[in-house]
């Protein structure tokens, strides 16, 4: 029973030096960003991305709480153009994004700041560029993870990999029609 206790500790103190280094090698910055090929033009595209409404017709997050609250300022596809949402579902949370630039059929950059579950903020663009009569869709997040939580990032890309690719995925059905 002692070896057992032993070994145990051995392993407990393997993994907490692990997490220990981990939480000091990486970087309390955040950044994921994923792209896809869409066959139509920029303009076709820009018109599913160039305000907070038609963002929300493709955002995957949109879709974790069909009762949920959301709420429209400022004038759609300008800035200042904001989008305010509220579930009682922490998947969803609450929060507000706000576009903070616009490049019209190249960019669409927006400030977000999540009220619940976990309180903070991020930056989000939306980049095209043409690539013959198709499209490259660059969306990409940016934000900061604080120590301890930042040893989460492994888990985050994992999340964000399957949200971004549902959200682009429907963003090109929506556009190649």
């Amino acid at each position: 029973m002692k070896k057992f206790f032993k070994i145990m500790l051995g392993i407990f103190i393997v993994l907490f030096l692990v997490l220990l280094i981990a939480m000091f090698t990486f970087s309390e910055k955040y950044h994921y960003e994923k792209s896809i090929v869409i066959n139509a033009p920029v303009e076709k595209v820009w018109q599913h991305a160039n305000s907070m409404e038609k963002i929300n017709e493709w955002n995957p997050w949109m879709k974790l709480d069909p009762n949920m609250k959301k709420e429209y300022s400022g004038v759609s596809g300008q800035l200042g153009d904001e989008f305010f949402w509220d579930s009682k579902q922490d998947d969803a949370g609450s929060g507000r994004q706000k576009i903070v630039e616009i490049i019209p059929a190249k960019k669409v950059k927006s400030q977000i700041t999540f009220y619940r579950p976990s309180p903070g903020d991020a930056v989000a663009e939306i980049v095209l560029m043409p690539e013959g009569n198709s499209t490259k869709v660059t969306w990409s997040l940016d934000s900061e993870m604080k120590r301890p939580s930042n040893i989460m990032k492994p888990m985050f890309d994992y999340f964000m990999k399957k949200s971004y690719t549902e959200g682009l995925d429907e963003l090109k059905k929506l556009s190649e029609k």
